[in-house]
């Protein structure tokens, strides 16, 4: 689909397109796991790029909604990551900066923003995975500081984090929502203890169980009000899912697809010209521009001065889907050469590794069933 920008968005368009050719080409593309992070990461907080979804008196960049969805779409088509600084950059600054107090925001950005500290989030417990109002960790309010006791599982870069920041119930109350406060604990802290979670491809990359026995929290590490965390989490989840469409990503992908399959055998002839693998392709590849519409729809809304509220879900859920599709495609090209221990060098290991990876996308951010229904209630209206 082409995209029309008036005159200064399509300026600002060609100069992140410059910005990146100058960092990484075609012929050096960026690879994940390598210096090139590092480089990149560099780049961005050289550039004063890295903060670009913040505020500017946060070190942010300034940028319109419509420019920061350039800015993801070309990094995406370009195979970069848009941000670097992990969890604590795109997930809890933005709690930092609308609800913590001057003293956390000076104590807690810089680190974020120069990713000198990482962070881990500390929301699904293994009784309250998307349902997390059913959390059972515990805050215990004692003197000044907050005792932890309770279980986090699925926790991404745990065993590398500084610091956790979390959500755990302080007060039991008739609506489960209520009675939730929202803390940053030291991954240091006496208590904390950290188990490997192996992933489907028999590795442990990044998941981890975090337990808390009798872990002490300052009470200067609460960010806004007691009971109130149910709130501040609601509301990053929700910018959080809106950045799970993968549009440019799975486009991306969409392009690769098309260029292995044409030189993939298939018979007598090639597999882009197989009816049967024609037709599949067809399919995701509309179901990826209705996504693209949607995605674009989301961004008008946003643009005028709205949040994007329950739409977040349609994006999050169906980008999931089209991105598990086009993997499975890619397996589908792939053949033998997709067995676990049996890459070659064309790119296939990438593919399989997303692959893998993609049959979490159901749940993280929120389970495929739970989006449902929050598209039922708040979307089509339905009791």
């Amino acid at each position: 689909m082409k995209l029309a920008f008036d005159t200064v968005e399509c300026a600002f368009q060609d100069e992140v397109r410059n910005f990146i050719a100058l960092q990484f080409s075609p012929e050096r593309p960026f690879r994940a796991g390598t210096v090139d992070e590092k480089r990149w990461a560099r780049a961005l907080l050289e550039q004063g790029w890295a903060a670009y979804q913040w505020p500017v008196q946060f070190g942010g960049t300034g940028w319109s909604v419509t420019q920061k969805y350039i800015w993801e779409r070309e990094t995406a088509l370009a195979g970069l990551p848009a941000r670097m600084g992990g969890l604590g950059m795109f997930m809890l600054a933005p709690v930092l900066y609308t609800y913590g107090s001057a003293e956390q925001c000076q104590r807690f950005l810089p680190g974020i923003l120069d990713n000198s500290i990482g962070w881990c989030q500390g929301y699904s417990e293994p009784e309250a995975g998307s349902d997390l109002a059913a959390l059972r960790t515990r805050a215990e309010r004692v003197g000044d500081h907050y005792v932890i006791n309770g279980i986090k599982t699925w926790t991404s870069y745990a065993h590398t984090a500084d610091w956790m920041f979390c959500i755990a119930r302080t007060e039991d109350c008739a609506r489960r929502q209520d009675g939730i406060t929202f803390l940053l604990i030291d991954m240091r802290s006496p208590g904390v203890r950290v188990q490997p979670i192996i992933t489907l491809d028999g590795r442990h990359s990044t998941l981890n169980t975090v337990s808390f026995d009798n872990v002490r929290v300052p009470v200067d590490q609460r960010v806004g009000e007691e009971g109130q965390g149910w709130r501040y989490a609601k509301g990053l989840l929700t910018h959080e899912r809106s950045g799970l469409a993968f549009v440019a990503d799975s486009t991306r992908r969409l392009r690769r697809l098309r260029t292995t399959a044409a030189g993939t055998r298939s018979g007598a002839g090639w597999l882009i010209e197989d009816p049967l693998f024609a037709a599949k392709l067809a399919e995701v590849e509309i179901d990826l521009m209705a996504l693209e519409i949607t995605e674009l729809r989301t961004l008008a809304e946003t643009a005028a001065g709205h949040a994007p509220g329950a739409q977040s879900s349609i994006l999050k859920l169906h980008g999931t889907l089209v991105l598990q599709r086009l993997t499975e495609l890619f397996i589908e090209c792939a053949g033998l050469h997709a067995l676990p221990y049996s890459f070659d060098d064309t790119g296939l290991r990438e593919e399989m590794s997303t692959y893998l990876i993609g049959r979490a996308a159901s749940i993280a951010g929120g389970t495929n069933e739970v989006q449902r229904d929050i598209i039922a209630k708040h979307v089509l209206g339905l009791p």
